[in-house]
């Protein structure tokens, strides 16, 4: 599925994306390194391989956007990676992505997987930060124990 949004080309799907370009991607927003060994990039197929839907943004043939969700198609479903590269932002291109994801699941339960400066954005796409001191989500960051057992430097 492809649609059109201010002159730039919404895909679904996660099928022929080049894991260099969701790097890319990734290291716009800090999130990884240029410095990565040849065989870490797979990481960046996978992820959006295995993921429940994916939604990516191109002005022509550079990947400007992409949110990736994971979900039991049922209940629930989480935003696990919004990006949108920064001279793109301010757009509306992140609050379409969300908008296109909640589609797929209208009436399950969605969480976003994001840090505490983006809690406005997610409430402007309708989501609720709750109070974390009386529930929340439990999270364990693989990588720290990535980072004690010295597979990962940052």
């Amino acid at each position: 599925m492809y649609q059109y949004f201010h002159g730039l080309v919404i895909r679904e799907g996660t099928e022929d994306i080049p894991p260099e370009k969701v790097k890319k991607l990734f290291e716009d927003v800090g999130w990884s390194r240029q410095d990565l060994p040849s065989w870490q990039i797979e990481k960046f197929r996978y992820i959006l391989e295995n993921s429940t839907w994916a939604f990516t943004v191109w002005d022509k043939e550079q990947m400007i956007g992409m949110v990736r969700v994971v979900s039991d198609k049922v209940m629930m479903a989480t935003i696990m990676d919004l990006i949108v590269e920064e001279n793109y932002r301010e757009m509306g291109i992140g609050k379409k992505l969300v908008s296109l994801c909640l589609q797929k699941l209208p009436h399950g339960d969605w969480f976003a997987h994001t840090s505490a400066n983006n809690f406005p954005f997610y409430e402007k796409c309708g989501f609720t930060i709750n109070n974390l001191t009386k529930n929340g989500t439990c999270v364990y960051y693989g990588y720290i124990q990535a980072r004690k057992d010295g597979h990962r430097i940052n």
